[in-house]
């Protein structure tokens, strides 16, 4: 009887095992879960930024959101050494609460409690690479706005055609051509967020709201950053090409550039700064001559350093000036000891001092035969009031114009550095084409007193 009891608890005990178990298990299963949540974040910056270090919980978060939203920002960011090193989006986009560039009431970033800037002044990039924004800021570079803002033919020019009297049209050129090379002073709206007559610009010399000047992003394009995209002849030649400083064609016309060309992609480019020698490659590019340590060298990111002549000036000159905006800016003689140690590397001190010797040559040769007539032919009809009031519907002015702005330079820039096509066929043979037409209609204003009639 007692054992027949027993046998009908069987079902009961089994039965509250049973829901004892799954209530264990629940429970582990829970726990599980929440610690699978506790890590969920972690997990997603790991499988979208594998290579990011050293992430605060606010720099995760930019990246998760921007990795949806921008994904490639961050995986450009992830392939730099920013991302390695542990730099984040904050370090440079975090800025004060008085900053001129602060972003205000910025839709989807209501949580954020840091104080960000879409801007990145140099100043951020100088927190880490002093030495390289102290150079940039001696360099011709750094006065590429600056000056453009004075220039009196660029700003006749655009004047008269580029959109200044037609209505919803004023600056469509300038922002879309002369702005995305030299730079321009950036406006923001009411939030902080860059006004579209002002931005995007890619130019070198932008101007910040907060005065600082510069853009470290024309040579090594964010979110990379690299220093083999600086160093190949690409890099400069979005902006020095053209028939005004045609610098990428005459560097392709050149021994240089045809070597490269033939075997530049096999060279080794991520040799660190000061350690790019010869044997990384087998010719020099524009970073080469013009930036990089090599031999007893060290780096420069003043580019104006190793040069002798203002090649783009109206007239050259050597540049002695101690003056930062002045376009005579450096030490000549210093500047081409230092550029014949670039050549010394693979060239004999003969070719090189012959070299320049003819360079030099033509370089006054333009100065004396061709810009000097020029300039006198211009200064006697001014006087004489024999110059049409807009530059741009008069034939003499805009050959001037043409004669130093573009033939004078191509022919300058060709001969210093090597291009025989450029300094001759598209330099002085145009040059010499130029300074005739010129002659016959200074003569004829001189002669009859009158501007001719079209």
């Amino acid at each position: 009887m007692s054992r027949q009891r027993n046998l009908t608890y069987i079902p009961f005990l089994v039965t509250l095992l049973l829901i004892v178990g799954i209530a264990l298990l629940s429970a582990c299963s829970g726990g599980q879960a929440a610690s699978s949540n506790q890590n969920q974040n972690t997990q997603n910056t790991a499988s979208i930024a594998p290579n990011a270090q050293g992430l605060t919980d606010e720099a995760r978060a930019c990246v998760e959101c921007h990795a949806t939203k921008t994904p490639g920002i961050v995986n450009d960011w992830d392939h730099s050494k920013h991302a390695s090193a542990g730099v984040t989006c904050l370090d440079c986009h975090e800025t004060t609460p008085d900053s001129p560039m602060l972003l205000k009431d910025i839709k989807g970033h209501e949580e954020v409690t840091a104080s960000l800037s879409m801007l990145v002044p140099p100043s951020t990039c100088a927190k880490c690479h002093e030495k390289e924004v102290k150079e940039f800021d001696a360099s011709g570079h750094h006065r590429a706005a600056l000056q453009v803002e004075n220039k009196d033919a660029m700003q006749t020019l655009i004047h008269h055609h580029e959109g200044r009297d037609f209505e919803g049209l004023d600056g469509a050129s300038e922002e879309t051509g002369c702005m995305q090379c030299h730079g321009k002073r950036i406006e923001v709206d009411e939030h902080g967020i860059p006004t579209a007559d002002t931005y995007p610009t890619s130019g070198i010399g932008n101007i910040y709201p907060n005065g600082e000047v510069g853009n470290c992003t024309v040579c090594h394009t964010r979110h990379k950053f690299t220093i083999e995209e600086s160093r190949k002849p690409d890099a400069c030649a979005s902006c020095h090409l053209g028939p005004d400083h045609p610098d990428i064609e005459i560097y392709e016309n050149t021994k240089h550039g045809q070597i490269y060309a033939a075997e530049g992609e096999s060279w080794k480019w991520d040799s660190p700064p000061g350690d790019w020698e010869p044997g990384d490659y087998r010719a020099p590019t524009c970073a080469t001559c013009h930036m990089s340590g090599i031999g007893d060298l060290e780096p420069t990111h003043n580019v104006s350093q190793r040069l002798y002549w203002n090649a783009w000036a109206k007239v050259s000159k050597p540049r002695d000036s101690d003056d930062p905006m002045s376009m005579l800016t450096g030490h000549a003689d210093e500047g081409r000891a230092e550029m014949k140690q670039v050549c010394a590397q693979c060239h004999s001190s003969a070719m090189t001092d012959s070299f320049f010797a003819s360079a030099d040559k033509a370089v006054k040769l333009y100065n004396e035969a061709y810009y000097a007539p020029a300039k006198k032919m211009l200064d006697d009809l001014k006087a004489k009031g024999l110059l049409k009031e807009n530059p741009w519907a008069d034939e003499f002015q805009i050959l001037y114009y043409h004669l130093w702005h573009h033939e004078g330079r191509r022919a300058r820039q060709g001969a210093l550095m090597g291009g025989p096509d450029w300094a001759h066929w598209h330099g002085f043979f145009i040059l010499q084409q130029d300074l005739y037409r010129m002659q016959d209609i200074y003569n004829y204003r001189i002669e009859t007193g009158e501007i001719e009639k079209p």
